[in-house]
């Protein structure tokens, strides 16, 4: 037994690592080969903006959105305006139909009605939290299957906080 038990040990640590490296290895090529959009930051409570060194996001897109049309899981569909920022224009449960100049971003429903991309923390240094504070957007990277990581956050004039 003792024999078998380093055996499933082995296999089972060799499977971790595996699906660890196949995780990196899609968010390294979404950062490559994914889709740049801005999306507008919505306000939130200045007392809860900054919370040690990360601070939560709210997107305008996940706003004013009717209750009773929301999927547990579904797609959020942008189109971009003239200067690359992500604009609403549906919400629905299937990444298709989706038409010219479109985008699909997944989303899950929170308890509260409220949709969330998966790109709501962005964390710094601590201590430049300052800096962020004027931040109007925030960038993702988008692929083909609705799936995004936030890359920055960008100012008024769409220029990268650095």
């Amino acid at each position: 037994m003792k024999k078998y038990k380093k055996i499933i040990i082995l296999v089972n640590l060799i499977i971790l690592l595996v699906l660890f490296n196949h995780s990196l290895f899609k968010k390294e090529e979404l950062l490559s080969n994914g889709k740049l959009i801005l999306l507008e930051l919505a306000p939130v409570d200045p007392r809860s903006l900054m919370q040690g060194d990360y601070m939560t996001l709210s997107y305008a897109i996940a706003r004013n959105i009717n209750n009773d049309s929301l999927f547990k899981r579904g797609f959020c569909i942008l189109k971009l305006d003239e200067n690359g920022v992500g604009k609403r224009v549906r919400i629905q449960e299937n990444k298709l139909p989706i038409n010219d100049g479109e985008y699909s971003v997944r989303y899950t429903l929170s308890g509260r009605n409220r949709i969330h991309i998966g790109a709501e923390s962005f964390f710094f240094q601590e201590g430049k939290g300052e800096k962020y504070e004027e931040a109007k957007y925030g960038a993702i990277k988008v692929n083909t299957k609705g799936d995004n990581v936030l890359i920055g956050l960008y100012d008024k004039n769409r220029i990268k906080i650095e």
